[in-house]
């Protein structure tokens, strides 16, 4: 099986849970044998790349290749040139057209169907720069071998409409977030109507959970025999002591993580509103926000409102080996999302052998069994539950082995085997 991928991040370079669910899901597709070919939006920086091998450029002057070096079957694209000046949409849209016609007359055939992705009511440099890719995607299929297209979120799906339109190949989405989990009822239309039409375009849709299945169903009007679920799964690091320094962190201080991006998806309210009422029980805890986001100085700005400023800590973005010493440290990992179509940091924390609190508005919830659930906005349970977990050692400990046996079952091999079948059964279909 041959894949043209399309995805906006994958390591070292990360924001979130896609790239690392795309580095996840490649690796394990090239353990099955399958041959992929990955686009990426811009060029990782080689003394970043730890994990990769950068090869000379050999295909388009806009874009360079590189091969990661346990990665025998998948061969990265990377398009690094930047906005061309004045460029808008619409300048794209022609280039997309363009590398259609001139396929379509080495087919023997004029003229083409009709407008493949349409630029006409985008503006601002993110929708210019979604369509850049798509037209550079294009211009990289029309030379590449291959038998099914994969594109990952919003940013890639006019890309895969175009390149599927171009080499009559199907075209499978993958949907790790819906407009709806990231901006709740106050959608942002433009990319609503772009992950609509790349769903209604898509031969098949892959959906990380049946929470963002049922959102697919009913906020983008698709039929639910076109929509698959696949579970992520979690890289296997394995055991090993990693050392780190507490610094400001008392020795007889319990840990109390929040890991993610800081915005109104992930909840970083309701995890201080509960961390001022484990505080009115429990005086020696630390509560530790791991990450970067828009909600990053309101979320300072709470804590000294909620008069608990000197308990909290704001590390900033985490990766690697730093993001490893913060799982060691903690006692206890706790995601109120308001909406977390899967949530792979509950089965990091897990791997780490660290318990983990989770709302009932994620896709994780789904499948692990032994983790304690709570509604996002029930501020008093969360507290609750953090309380017992940090007071009675043989409910931690619990936690603890059961979570962690639990998520070893959890693994990517067995995301990539869904998907190879969803691609066979497309194939066949179409």
């Amino acid at each position: 099986m041959k894949v043209f991928m399309l995805g906006w991040e994958f390591p070292p370079f990360i924001s979130g849970g896609l790239g690392t669910a795309c580095y996840g899901l490649t690796k394990a597709m090239d353990q099955l044998g399958i041959k992929i070919t990955f686009v990426l939006p811009k060029m990782v920086d080689s003394r970043y790349a730890t994990h990769v091998k950068l090869l000379s450029p050999h295909c388009l002057a806009s874009a360079a290749s590189f091969k990661t070096r346990n990665l025998t079957n998948v061969t990265f694209r990377a398009i690094n040139s930047p906005l061309q000046p004045y460029s808008t949409p619409e300048v794209y849209q022609q280039q997309i057209e363009e590398t259609l016609r001139q396929k379509q007359i080495q087919r023997g055939k004029t003229g083409l169907s009709g407008q493949v992705i349409s630029g006409t009511d985008y503006s601002g440099n993110m929708y210019t720069e979604v369509h850049r890719y798509a037209a550079i995607a294009t211009e990289l299929a029309a030379d590449e071998d291959f038998e099914v297209v994969h594109a990952h979120d919003w940013m890639t799906y006019p890309a895969g409409i175009a390149v599927a339109a171009m080499s009559r190949k199907p075209l499978i989405v993958h949907v790790h977030s819906t407009e709806f989990d990231r901006s709740g009822e106050h959608v942002n239309q433009m990319i609503y109507d772009i992950e609509r039409q790349g769903m209604h375009a898509a031969d098949k849709i892959i959906a990380v959970s049946y929470l963002t299945r049922n959102i697919i169903i009913s906020r983008y009007g698709v039929s639910g025999d076109k929509v698959e679920v696949v579970h992520n799964g979690v890289e296997r690091n394995g055991g090993g002591n990693w050392p780190f320094e507490q610094n400001v962190i008392d020795n007889d201080e319990k840990i109390v993580l929040f890991l993610g991006r800081i915005t109104m998806q992930k909840g970083p309210e309701y995890f201080l509103q509960a961390a001022k009422k484990v505080l009115e029980v429990i005086d020696n805890v630390k509560f530790v926000m791991a990450g970067s986001g828009d909600m990053m100085h309101r979320a300072v700005e709470m804590a000294a409102e909620l008069g608990i400023g000197s308990k909290v800590l704001f590390t900033g973005f985490l990766r690697g080996e730093d993001v490893r010493k913060i799982y060691q440290m903690a006692d206890l990992f706790v995601m109120p999302s308001v909406s977390e179509p899967f949530g792979l940091v509950p089965l990091e924390a897990l791997e780490n052998d660290v318990p983990v609190i989770i709302s009932k508005q994620s896709g994780v919830s789904e499948v692990l069994s032994h983790a304690l659930k709570v509604d996002f906005w029930d501020v008093n349970e969360i507290a609750n539950k953090v309380i017992a977990v940090l007071r009675y050692p043989p409910l931690k400990i619990t936690l603890q082995s059961h979570g962690n046996f639990e998520v070893r079952k959890l693994r990517w091999k067995d995301s990539a085997e869904k998907c190879a079948r969803i691609y066979d059964e497309t194939l066949v279909a179409v």
